[in-house]
């Protein structure tokens, strides 16, 4: 089993930026597809960004495409999340989470993912 722990939320201003890390243990997340969803109040979660474990190959929801920035380091077990020109419509707990299955594609679908982190805080202020 894997465990996932975020860091790097915070509050912010509006235009700022953050870098969200997830690190893994207990299992290695190198074949495995990881993404990150964020959850604001009184709102499902939702998909924010994807990376294959295939290629590296990257995927964005609409709302933060041409902002945000997934990537990965396998060797370290660990997945990035950089947030720039943050708004107010950012804030939200987000997830960082492994998609279930060994080498499967990709998916947006938060019931496709198995495990997940605590999740961590991000607030932006306008």
């Amino acid at each position: 089993q894997v465990q996932l722990v975020e860091s790097g939320g915070g509050l912010v201003q509006a235009g700022g930026s953050l870098r969200l890390s997830c690190a893994a243990s207990g299992r290695t997340i190198s074949s495995y597809h990881m993404g990150w969803f964020r959850q604001a109040p009184g709102k499902e979660r939702e998909f924010v960004a994807g990376i294959s474990w295939r290629d590296g190959q990257t995927y964005y929801s609409d709302p933060v495409k041409g902002r945000f920035t997934i990537s990965r380091e396998n060797g370290k077990n660990l997945v990035s999340l950089r947030m720039n020109s943050l708004q107010s419509e950012d804030t939200a707990v987000y997830y960082c989470a492994r998609k279930r299955g060994w080498r499967t594609d990709p998916s947006p679908g938060t019931n496709d993912y198995d495990s997940w982190g605590q999740g961590t805080q991000v607030t932006v202020s306008s």
